[in-house]
């Protein structure tokens, strides 16, 4: 278990009342269940009530049940397999709960990442960015999807883009092997971290590129080798992994970068623009009459 919710229980243990006791030896034995519990189905299941749990959680120093519950969490995210994920789901939310306890997990994850986010950090690797050559792009497992996004709207802003396929080591570094000074790299990864995204990393840094690293904890592998360090909450939503505060930090980043370099991505807009309508790459909505409306 967590060495530090482990040292939390151990250092208050002694003023525990029975309940809590009951609580702690639960939580010690089966923590993996408890990180998905509610404070009510936990009361419920050791035989206390809701508010006993929430004490609980204060007594040994979290601000909150939902604070313990999220340190039991990040715990287990990089120890769990995604059949156990699976199972973790389906035995603790009900399937008529599942669609609003996937969106509350999200709009919890993007909240967090809002309030935890270090602005000056943010916009210091987006003044790195602006000046930059060209950009390589590093993305493995789920995080490849935002990887790719990131790299779409980046060549709308940047002359030159890559993104790396994040197949074996060396054809990563084959395909990187440019790379140096005037130079960048971003890494994104998270639980479970991708080993080939770390050594990318360190060969961009090794080779003097700006290398800025999305990930979730400063306890990251990527940290290591990044000069920036972006970081947004994620989550597990039974096996698959709720990347939107990641995204939302990206869909940041893309529109501070584009608007530091305006001029140069409102020309390319605007060629892009010209290009679309010539060859009709996009089918036209025609707005609709007032009359047409009411039909």
């Amino acid at each position: 278990m967590n060495i530090q919710l482990t040292n939390r229980i151990k250092q208050n243990a002694r003023s525990f009342s029975k309940g809590q006791r009951l609580i702690a030896k639960y939580i010690e034995e089966h923590y993996d269940k408890v990180a998905f519990m509610t404070a009510s189905k936990l009361g419920a299941t050791v035989g206390v009530s809701e508010s006993t749990v929430v004490r609980f959680a204060t007594e040994i120093g979290y601000s909150g049940y939902p604070a313990l519950q999220q340190a039991m969490q990040e715990m287990i995210r990089n120890r769990m397999t995604s059949v156990q994920r699976l199972e973790m789901t389906s035995t603790n939310i009900p399937l008529d709960r599942l669609l609003d306890s996937s969106m509350d997990q999200d709009i919890d994850i993007i909240r967090r990442t809002k309030e935890s986010i270090s602005h000056e950090e943010f916009y210091r690797a987006a003044d790195a960015l602006v000046k930059v050559k060209k950009v390589y792009i590093i993305g493995a497992g789920s995080s490849l999807a935002i990887a790719t996004f990131l790299s779409y709207y980046f060549s709308l802003v940047f002359d030159s883009v890559q993104l790396i396929s994040a197949t074996s080591e060396a054809q990563i570094l084959q395909q990187m092997v440019h790379i140096g000074e005037g130079d960048a790299l971003v890494g994104i990864s998270f639980p479970r971290y991708s080993k080939k995204a770390v050594k990318a990393l360190k060969y961009a840094s090794d080779r003097g590129a700006t290398v800025v690293a999305i990930t979730d904890s400063t306890l990251s592998p990527l940290t290591k080798y990044a000069e920036h360090v972006l970081l947004a909450k994620s989550d597990m939503v039974s096996f698959v992994d709720s990347l939107v505060g990641p995204m939302a930090l990206i869909n940041a980043l893309i529109v501070t970068v584009a608007i530091k370099k305006k001029d140069e991505v409102a020309n390319t807009l605007l060629n892009l623009e010209t290009i679309w309508d010539e060859y009709g790459v996009y089918e036209k909505v025609e707005d609709k009459t007032d009359e047409e409306r009411n039909v």
